[in-house]
C-alpha cells in the first residue's frame, strides 16, 4: 500500500518543483536513453524565444482545445468510447497535457487502461496547479522528434538547420505533424501524405486566433 500510495505522490509532487521556469523537465524517455548510455540531445529554450507558429502548429494539430479544456477533452473522450464500446475502431483523444503527464511520469508503451486510468486524473491535476503556457513551454521541449532529438530547439536544429526562434510557419507545420510518430516521419524529407498533412495544418494555424489565445504572453 506504501509503494502504491509513493508511486501516486510522486508526480503529485514533481509537478509543483516544475513549476519554476528555471527548472527544466527531462522526459522518462530521456532517463531511459541515459541509463542505456544511448545519450540524447536537447536544449531547453523559454516559450518565448520559441516561434509562436510553432505552438499554435502544435495545437491545431495536437490538442485544438488545449486553451478551452482543463486537461482533458471530455467532448473527444466521450466519442472515444462510445467508438469502442459500438466496436469501432478508435482515434486518439490524448491532449498535450495528457501527453506531457505521460512523457514525464509514465512509460511510454504498451498503452494500457492502467496507464490511461493513472494519466487521466493526473493531466487534470497538472492543468489546475500549472499554466497552459508552463504546460506548453515544458511539452515542447521534451517532445521527442527524433530518435535521441527531444525538444523544439534540438530538432529545429537538426532538421532545418535554424534555431525554434527562426521557423517558418512551413517548417513549424511540418515538425507538428511529426509529432504523432517521430520514429517513421521525416519533416525535412516530407512524403506527400506528411506534406498534405502540413498544408492542413499551416492553414489552421493561420486562422488559430482564439484557439490559442492562452498562450499569449503576460508582458506583451
Amino acid at each position: 500500500m506504501k509503494s502504491v500510495l509513493l508511486v501516486v505522490l510522486f508526480p503529485v509532487v514533481l509537478t509543483l518543483l516544475y513549476l519554476p521556469p528555471f527548472v527544466h523537465p527531462v522526459s522518462t524517455l530521456m532517463v531511459k536513453d541515459l541509463i542505456s548510455f544511448s545519450g540524447y540531445e536537447r536544449r531547453w529554450v523559454p516559450l518565448d524565444q520559441i516561434a509562436p507558429v510553432l505552438a499554435h502548429s502544435v495545437i491545431m494539430s495536437e490538442d485544438g482545445q488545449f486553451c478551452a479544456h482543463h486537461g482533458v477533452d471530455l467532448g473527444e473522450l466521450r466519442v472515444v468510447i462510445n467508438d469502442a464500446l459500438a466496436g469501432k475502431s478508435t482515434r486518439g483523444a490524448s491532449t498535450i497535457t495528457m501527453q506531457t503527464v505521460k512523457n514525464l511520469y509514465l512509460w511510454q508503451k504498451p498503452l494500457t487502461s492502467l496507464r490511461k486510468a493513472v494519466e487521466l486524473p493526473l493531466a487534470i491535476y497538472v492543468d489546475l496547479v500549472m499554466p497552459k503556457r508552463r504546460i506548453m513551454e515544458i511539452y515542447l521541449n521534451i517532445a521527442e522528434w527524433s530518435p535521441g532529438i527531444y525538444g523544439i530547439e534540438a530538432a529545429a536544429q537538426h532538421y532545418f538547420g535554424v534555431p525554434a526562434s527562426k521557423l517558418t510557419r512551413r517548417q513549424a507545420a511540418l515538425l507538428a505533424v511529426t509529432l504523432p510518430n517521430p520514429q517513421a516521419r521525416n519533416p525535412a524529407k516530407p512524403g506527400p501524405g506528411l506534406r498534405r498533412l502540413a498544408n492542413l495544418i499551416e492553414r489552421r494555424s493561420a486562422r488559430s486566433g482564439a484557439y490559442v489565445g492562452c498562450l499569449k504572453s503576460t508582458q506583451s
